[in-house]
């Protein structure tokens, strides 16, 4: 009579203790807050420099590669770039955290709205056999004009052993800015 009870609650236990491990996405996952405003198509954007906090050197720069292409899509139609001099990332020196708040500042000379920020904290071929790819990504956006983050998100993904290290770099980064809100010019307006 105890036995199949037992066995009853143990199968119930495996099966909530996986849906808590599952992430959505299948081989990754990400953690998103809701983006409280629209960015208007029209607004100007920057994209600041992406922090690296791997070992892999540049990482940050091909991050930053796979966003540009992935925000002009979400509709993003005034992206402007940071001018590479305020990238701190180079192949032998460690970059310093204060240029994210010199990229700010330039962002803020050229009357941009918003910015977006990020990190990479994984960029490699997992160790092994199949040599699976990792990423693990964290994007913001800031508005500019009260200095508040209007959206955060953060998620990794790993791949099989025959896709490329870029391909699931750009699924992440696209998974990550889709939950950018952009409204037409216009609209956005009455949602502020």
């Amino acid at each position: 009579m105890k036995t199949p009870r037992l066995i009853s609650i143990l199968l119930s236990a495996a099966v909530l203790a996986a849906c808590g491990v599952l992430g959505p996405g299948g081989q990754g996952s990400s953690g998103r807050s809701a983006m409280a405003q629209a960015i208007a198509a029209g607004d100007k954007v920057a994209l600041l420099p992406v922090a690296n906090f791997t070992d892999v050197p540049q990482a940050g720069l091909r991050v930053e590669a796979l966003l540009e292409p992935a925000l002009r899509q979400a509709g993003l139609r005034q992206l402007v770039l940071y001018p590479p001099a305020l990238n701190p990332e180079t192949l032998f020196e460690p970059g310093e955290r204060k240029a994210q708040a010199e990229a700010e500042k330039w962002a803020r000379t050229q009357g941009v709205r918003y910015v977006v920020s990020g990190a990479v904290n994984e960029w490699r071929y997992k160790v092994g056999v199949d040599g699976e790819p990792a990423v693990g990504l964290m994007l913001q956006v800031k508005d500019l004009s009260n200095d508040q983050v209007v959206y955060s998100s953060a998620g990794g993904r790993t791949g099989g052993s025959r896709q490329a290290l870029a391909a699931v770099g750009q699924q992440l980064a696209a998974e990550l800015v889709s939950g950018i809100r952009v409204e037409p010019t216009g609209r956005a307006a009455a949602t502020r």
